[in-house]
């Protein structure tokens, strides 16, 4: 009788460590949150989207608006084209809102925060966002500086 208790805990302790493992995959992910509101899309044009990811968070103030649904190029402007669902709740975001990508956290996820403007008007469905600001891409600050400190080194020696 005693054995049959313990292999009863046994398998209760195996169902809810599987349990747990299920729910942190799904929180790592990213598909816990994913649902599909009925928003309003935006898009907006990045120079250099780099990191950036479908199902990454649009925020603003800290506070998740809603999530990047397509990433494409553009070979007219040579862009990177990000398409957005905002959450319906978020419907007066002015028209001149701005958005810009950056790193949450020194090596983390990418994301689109957004600034809101002083229009009047609101974004609406199939809106564009003008005024953008491209991901920072580390490799490119330190091909910057090198190329900076190797011109300054050679200047130095003539």
């Amino acid at each position: 009788m005693n054995t049959r208790i313990v292999e009863i805990w046994v398998g209760i302790f195996i169902a809810a460590g599987s349990a747990a493992l299920f729910m942190l995959a799904m929180k790592v992910s990213n598909l816990a949150t994913y649902t599909d509101d009925e928003g309003y899309v935006v898009t907006a044009k990045f120079e250099d989207a780099s990191g950036l990811k479908v199902r990454s968070p649009v925020a603003m103030a800290g506070v998740r608006l809603g999530r990047v649904t397509d990433i494409k190029f553009d070979n007219q402007s040579l862009e990177a084209v990000v398409t957005m669902r905002i959450e319906s709740q978020y419907n007066t975001l002015p028209k001149d809102t701005s958005a810009s990508i950056y790193t949450a956290g020194l090596l983390g996820e990418k994301y689109v925060g957004l600034e809101p403007g002083g229009d009047e008007a609101s974004l609406q469905n199939g809106d564009r966002i003008k005024l953008t600001q491209s991901s920072m891409v580390l490799e490119k600050l330190i091909g910057q500086f090198v190329s900076k400190f190797l011109n300054e080194d050679s200047s130095d020696k003539k």
